[in-house]
């Protein structure tokens, strides 16, 4: 029986035998990338604030009023109105409440970004997200974040000219239902300068259609500037009013909202951002100096 045990105890032996571990030797470490689980880099975040900048303080030289308005912490949807051929409106407020506030904002937008090649990818970089609702629970219910909407959809930024600064219908008012699942406020940004830096002469629908795009804009600074005026904005004097919280008396976290308190909800924002809208209109002397 000894002698039994003696050999099992020498076969077990033989199948254990431990390597030296080698300075190559992999070993677990920190995540290298900063891309979160929405796509979102920092690191690309901070290039895009460096090179946005000149814009933000010298072209558009945007003021803010009521920024202290925008919470350090927890959820909150932004709603803001949209405009220009290629809006200039999303970057801004992107940019100055992350300057201003410290706080990262997603821009949620339509999935037609996604589909681009290079620019669905960049547009997750600095902060994109598709615009779906259990994306926005995720954003607001569960990680507090901000998320920004624009409800006119492509609406806002298709019209011409000779519509600027009226607000288009907030379709079914859905970012409203989705603030009162996820229990967090409305907060509605007026936006005005944006209408004047990229306008719209006319638009070209068949040829919309045959590249498969929303819209295609003919604009004014692409009459002026030739290809150039792509990505060349005038420079418009920007002006952001962040109007009071909207708050709804109603439990979060429900499946189903009253269709007719979600249309009233979203129409009563669209009323009040629209009234001022035109009270900024009316303060300002100049497209270019304010």
């Amino acid at each position: 029986m000894t002698a039994g045990k003696e050999a099992i105890h020498r076969e077990q032996r033989a199948e254990l035998v431990p390597l030296p571990r080698t300075d190559d030797t992999p070993t677990p470490g920190p995540r290298l990338s900063d891309v979160d689980e929405w796509g979102r880099s920092e690191h690309t975040r901070t290039i895009a604030r460096r090179l946005f900048a000149p814009l933000y303080d010298n072209w558009f030289r945007v003021e803010w009023e009521g920024l202290e308005k925008i919470p350090k912490t927890g959820g909150a949807l932004l709603v803001a109105n949209h405009a220009g051929a290629i809006p200039s409106d999303a970057p801004t407020i992107m940019h100055g409440i992350e300057v201003e506030r410290g706080r990262p904002v997603y821009g949620m937008a339509d999935f037609f970004f996604r589909e681009v090649p290079w620019l669905g990818t960049m547009w997750a970089r600095v902060g994109g997200v598709p615009a779906h609702p259990d994306n926005a629970l995720r954003l607001l219910r569960d990680q507090g974040q901000l998320a920004l909407v624009f409800p006119e959809g492509t609406k806002g930024p298709s019209k011409t000219y000779a519509d600027r600064y009226r607000l288009r219908r907030f379709g079914r008012g859905g970012f409203v239902e989705i603030a009162m699942r996820a229990g967090v406020p409305v907060i509605p940004i007026a936006v005005v300068g944006a209408e004047e830096s990229m306008p719209i002469v006319f638009r070209l629908p068949a040829l919309a259609k045959l590249i498969g795009v929303p819209y295609f804009p003919v604009t004014a600074n692409m009459l002026l500037f030739g290809p150039l005026g792509l990505a060349m904005y005038f420079p418009a004097k920007f002006k952001l009013r962040v109007l009071d919280p909207v708050t709804f008396n109603v439990p979060s976290g429900q499946e189903r909202y009253s269709k007719s308190r979600v249309m009233e909800e979203a129409e009563k924002i669209r009323i009040n951002m629209q009234e001022t809208i035109y009270e900024m209109l009316r303060e300002r002397r100049s497209v270019w100096f304010g």
